[in-house]
């Protein structure tokens, strides 16, 4: 059985009794249209929308993530102004105890009334304001 027919390599395959392939190939190497006006499919990684889609969600998430934080932060700040004497708070370190005196960056609490303890802590170290005091006249 020969191999090449009228100068054109053809190609055999596992099958012994069957006629060699004749004529032009149906398959291409791999990445190369099965035809020249054959066109790639549509869509997929290759279509820049799909990017921009992604590129929008993330700075989407971004400033979402930014906007709480801007929040979280106004609040607490408002948390912090807004401590006044007689005030039960609680810091971070989870002691808690009454107000005595509020500077500008230190806060002293009375943790202990029976010993009369007092704390000095920094403005900061506020977690949270469990009882505000009573309104009186002496603000």
């Amino acid at each position: 059985m020969p191999i090449f027919e009228s100068g054109s390599p053809t190609v055999l395959l596992a099958q012994d009794g069957a006629p060699p392939l004749t004529g032009t190939p149906t398959t291409t190497a791999p990445g190369t249209p099965a035809s020249p006006t054959a066109k790639p499919a549509p869509g997929g990684f290759a279509d820049n929308s799909f990017m921009f889609v992604l590129l929008a969600m993330l700075v989407g998430f971004v400033l979402l993530s930014m906007m709480g934080q801007r929040k979280e932060k106004k609040k607490r700040e408002s948390m912090l102004n807004s401590v006044r004497k007689h005030d039960r708070v609680q810091t971070i370190g989870g002691v808690i105890g009454s107000v005595v005196e509020v500077k500008p960056d230190i806060i002293v609490l009375k943790v202990d009334e029976m010993s009369n303890t007092r704390m000095t802590f920094a403005r900061s170290s506020i977690q949270q304001v469990l009882k505000e005091a009573p309104e009186t006249a002496d603000r």
